[in-house]
This record gives C-alpha cells, sequence and structure tokens, in this order.
C-alpha cells in the first residue's frame, strides 16, 4: 500500500467515535470518579458532581473507564495550544491524582479559553483502587515503560532484568502497548495532537523534561533534575521520539498532598511557563516513523518503528529509576 494511502487509513482509525470504543459493561465514569473519592481523602464526592466527567473512550483492565474533563477553546479566542494534564499513572501515587483534582477546580472558576486543556485526573484506576494500591496496573504492567520506543522488545527487557533486576513493579509488559490504559493514552495523543504533555508522578520533589524547548527551571518549590530516559517511559515515546514536549512533575511525597499554597504555585509557574513557551511553533512531530503493527497484532496506528539514527538513548547510561 502507498504510504498516502496508509496514512489515510490510520487516520480513519484514530476517528472512531468514543462510543464505539467504550465497552458495553464499563463501569460509568462519575462511578469511576465517586470510587477514588472514597479511596483518597484529599478528593472529594463534591468533585464528582455529574457531568464533569465524559467517557474518553479509555478504559482500563478491569473496564473501568477513565476520567477526562475537556476545557474547550472558548468562542471568542483562539487558544495559544492543546495541553494535556495526566495524574495517576501510577497507582500509588495519590497526590499525584488528588493536586489534578485541586487544579480542575481552578480551571473551573478561571478558564479563560487560553489554553485548550484535556485533563485525566486517574489514568490507572485499576492499580489505585485496589484495597492495598499498587504502581502497576491490575496486569502488573508498569505503564510507564509500556510505551513504543527504538527497539523496546530488546531494551525493555534488557532494562527490566539488568537495570531492575526484574523488580516487578517495573515489568514494562510482553509488547508496545499491550495495556487498555497505555494504549488510550497513545491513541489520545495521536488524536488531540497537544502542545505539550505534562505527566504528575511522586514522590522524588522535581520537575523533569523531555523534548524541544526550553525546560522549566522551577515548578514552585520544585526545580528542574533532568532524570534521563527509560525504555518504554511516556517522556521517551512523547518527548524523545515525537518530539513532543513532556513536563513531569514530581511531587514530594506519594501520600501527602502539597500545601495549599504550594499547589497553587505549582499551578501558577505552570501556566506562565506554558504562556511563554506555547504558540511560537507549531508542535514538532518527526517524520521518521511508519506503522507498524504491536507483536500481538494491536492497533497499528498506535506503535511506530524507528529508524534510529545515531546511539539510542535508551540504551545509555541512564540516571537512578525514578519515574
Amino acid at each position: 500500500m502507498a504510504r498516502s494511502g496508509l496514512f489515510l487509513v490510520i487516520m480513519l482509525i484514530l476517528s472512531t467515535s468514543v462510543n464505539a470504543l467504550e465497552p458495553v459493561n464499563a463501569q460509568d465514569v462519575d462511578a469511576v470518579c465517586k470510587s477514588v473519592a472514597r479511596k483518597l481523602s484529599s478528593v472529594y464526592l463534591s468533585d464528582c458532581k455529574p457531568g464533569r466527567f465524559k467517557a474518553s473512550g479509555g478504559h482500563s483492565v478491569k473496564q473501568r473507564l477513565i476520567p477526562l474533563k475537556e476545557y474547550p477553546p472558548m468562542k471568542q479566542r483562539k487558544p495559544k495550544g492543546r495541553i494535556l494534564l495526566i495524574g495517576g499513572i501510577h497507582g500509588d501515587e495519590y497526590s499525584s491524582v488528588s493536586i489534578i483534582f485541586k487544579w480542575m477546580n481552578i480551571l473551573d472558576k478561571h478558564h479563560s479559553g487560553l489554553f485548550h486543556w484535556k485533563v485525566v485526573p486517574v489514568l490507572n484506576p485499576d492499580g489505585l483502587l485496589l484495597k492495598k494500591s499498587q504502581r502497576m496496573n491490575i496486569n502488573g504492567v508498569d505503564l510507564n515503560r509500556n510505551f513504543p520506543t527504538p527497539d523496546w522488545h530488546t531494551e525493555s527487557v534488557r532494562y527490566w532484568e539488568q537495570r531492575t533486576r526484574r523488580n516487578p513493579r517495573r515489568y514494562p509488559g510482553e509488547a508496545p502497548l499491550s495495556e487498555p490504559e497505555s494504549r488510550w493514552l497513545a491513541r489520545e495523543i495521536e488524536r488531540f495532537q497537544p502542545h505539550v504533555v505534562v505527566s504528575v508522578h511522586a514522590p522524588h520533589g522535581i520537575v523533569d523534561f523531555d523534548g524541544p524547548h526550553k525546560a522549566p527551571n522551577k515548578l514552585g518549590h520544585l526545580y528542574l533534575n533532568l532524570l534521563g530516559t527509560y525504555p518504554g517511559s511516556l517522556g521517551n515515546y512523547a518527548g524523545v521520539q515525537r518530539r513532543l514536549p513532556v513536563i513531569t512533575i514530581e511531587l514530594p511525597y506519594a501520600g501527602i498532598m502539597p500545601s495549599k499554597r504550594e499547589t497553587r504555585a505549582i499551578w501558577i509557574d505552570l501556566i506562565r511557563w506554558l504562556n511563554n513557551n506555547v504558540g511560537k511553533q507549531a508542535p514538532v512531530w518527526t517524520p521518521r516513523e511508519k506503522p507498524v503493527l504491536t507483536k500481538s497484532g494491536n492497533f497499528i496506528s498506535d506503535v511506530f518503528a524507528h529508524e534510529s539514527k545515531g546511539p539510542d538513548p535508551t540504551s545509555s547510561t541512564a540516571a537512578p529509576e525514578v519515574k
């Protein structure tokens, strides 16, 4: 098939309707939010008022819908860019979920149309809602090692076995995008084409950055500390391979929220950086991609084989395992 024809097929796949993507027996998105509120003391049932979230089209292994809140463009103002804000990739990082709800409360009151936001407070509801929450999803896969990066089948296994000594908390899965949660996020990045992805984690108390643009020196009291990249990580996939700025906010504690003052300070600094850096140029999408099937035959539009030029950054010496 000609390259242009193949990409037309891919666009048709990516334009699949939300309803067609939802499992019939999926748990109601408002019910998922209420379950999160019952689990986390910093999230309230009032944060889950009916209609606040819409079904994103994504779902977890246990058929819980991934909640999404969109703050769309305003009629009389063209947004400077599209921002994708994500929390709860790791289910045991409670603060990464709770702080998203706090920032949503700010957006609910003050969304001015400066940016077009899509906000996902918890990508890994199954890991979070276990009696003893866990980093991985219910299949035991670290979603932040499950994204397609160069030589994934070789590098991810090598990293997991040699660098983490088969740490089950860092298990990358059997294939890139083998998990419905990571598969949905990769698909959403292709659909939404954000100018910036902001991913919230804990508990290392720093700001990390992958991709083009100048990184923020600090957000609140969190200072820039570049950690390197890992095979299958979101920062590697979106930031390094796709040339899309990825800001990783590592909060100081997984189980304790920052103070109200610090929560607001991080937000204000983030908005300031976005305002100064987004909209000056279009998102940079690397032209070195060609779509391929996963090893398991899933979602041809979501996985990319990369023609690597020069050393693979995922196989070089990396900082201590963090994100």
